[in-house]
């Protein structure tokens, strides 16, 4: 069963929310960085990026303190304050025609270490430490987990219930992203959350591996040091965005290749007729409509390739990915690529970014030929974490990507 619980979430007063939160650090240009911490004061980002107003550069354990300290002034300042009572969070992210809906809430590691919450990436040992001792000192976790779930009718309701409300938070991003917050306060209704992640035998981390196995690392290092230790106490969670799988939102990663690794343009086609049957599509922007279907551009033309099941087996979950199909059929054996992590002749971007973006970056002249794959399903996702596989490198995008700042959860409370 998923043991989550209510939190005493720090968050910033209503005036001061849309200005406070911020996207994940990593997500920021320099520019926007500079402009950001050289003009909106009450920005998250300062805490994340303490000394800059001074000019002071720090590193370490340094800044990890001065990071502490920070957060400290925020709280200070009444830019953040705590809630009286725990409650679960009620957020809803909407552009477009994506709505997403999902709980914030506290998290336990034991569910992490008992693959109840399971995983379908490896970590680096070095992060989660790095990350852990960041954890330890600075305090707190200012950007939840995404968790999914299975679609659960007693939680959506509660969802509608809450919506037809004023939500604690509206606020609309630069980015057109629109934002709303509703407090869950009522007994009756924390309590039927509660029971219904206790329901479940498993949930599915979608973003934030490392975060969540620098949480488990921490927890288990503070367990040690606490003789009266009882499980109970918050270094023991961490805070989670809990979203039904049927609200989840996974694009695709397009591969580009710098060259054809020797071939011409027609010995790669006739390499890829061995597992591919091969349509000219001409000049208009032509995408895979379903798996085992790529688009590809190359020399000013699109193509279609479909995969030929005969010279293709298909034995497991991880062995149905697009993307294990075309480092399998594609980038290793033809164009020599083993590394997607580390190979400087290939790229990978998220679809989302621009419909016309193979022709875009192979017209630009910095790659030779794209690659355009068709989502992973949630489904198919479950399946490789359920055999106990781990996903392809870049074979996911997933939505929604959540803010910083919005909830604080501390976990020295």
């Amino acid at each position: 069963m998923a043991n989550i619980k209510p939190f005493r979430a720090i968050r910033p007063t209503r005036d001061k929310a849309a200005l406070a939160t911020s996207r994940s650090y990593d997500q920021y240009s320099k520019r926007e960085l500079k402009a950001q911490l050289s003009y909106n004061p009450y920005s998250f980002l300062h805490i994340i990026k303490p000394g800059y107003v001074n000019d002071i550069n720090l590193s370490g354990e340094e800044k990890f303190k001065m990071v502490h300290k920070t957060y400290q002034d925020f709280k200070d300042q009444e830019i953040y304050k705590k809630d009286t009572k725990p409650n679960y969070y009620l957020h809803q992210k909407s552009y477009g025609k994506d709505v997403f809906w999902g709980i914030i809430a506290a998290v336990h590691v034991e569910d992490y270490q008992n693959n109840i919450i399971k995983k379908h990436e490896d970590t680096l040992k070095e992060r989660e430490e790095l990350f852990g001792n960041y954890l330890g000192i600075a305090g707190f976790n200012a950007e939840p987990v995404l968790l999914t779930y299975p679609d659960n009718n007693s939680l959506n309701r509660i969802y509608r219930k809450y919506s037809q409300h004023r939500a604690e938070y509206e606020f609309m991003t630069h980015t057109k992203r629109l934002h709303k917050m509703w407090i869950i306060d009522d007994e009756f209704d924390i309590e039927t959350i509660s029971e219904e992640f206790k329901k479940m035998n498993a949930i599915y981390i979608a973003d934030g591996h490392h975060r969540t196995a620098s949480s488990n690392y921490l927890a288990n290092k503070l367990k040690t040091e606490n003789p009266n230790h009882t499980g109970e106490e918050c270094y023991n969670y961490f805070m989670g965005y809990l979203i039904s799988d049927a609200n989840l939102k996974i694009s695709e990663f397009n591969r580009f290749v710098k060259d054809l690794n020797g071939y011409t343009s027609e010995q790669f086609l006739e390499k890829l007729s061995e597992f591919y049957t091969i349509e000219l599509k001409g000049e208009k922007v032509y995408k895979p409509s379903k798996k085992h279907h790529f688009s590809m551009y190359l020399n000013g033309n699109y193509y279609s390739l479909y995969l030929k099941n005969t010279n293709y087996k298909i034995n497991n979950a991880l062995s149905d990915l697009d993307t294990h199909i075309i480092h399998k059929t594609i980038l290793k054996p033809i164009l020599g690529i083993y590394d997607l992590k580390t190979d400087p002749r290939i790229k990978c971007l998220p679809a989302i970014l621009d419909k016309k973006q193979l022709k875009k970056e192979v017209d630009s002249g910095g790659f030779k030929v794209g690659f355009g794959l068709f989502p992973v399903s949630v489904d198919q996702l479950k399946a490789v974490v359920n055999e106990d596989l781990r996903m392809p490198p870049k074979s996911t995008y997933i939505e929604p990507k959540l803010r910083s700042g919005l909830t604080i959860f501390e976990i020295n409370d």
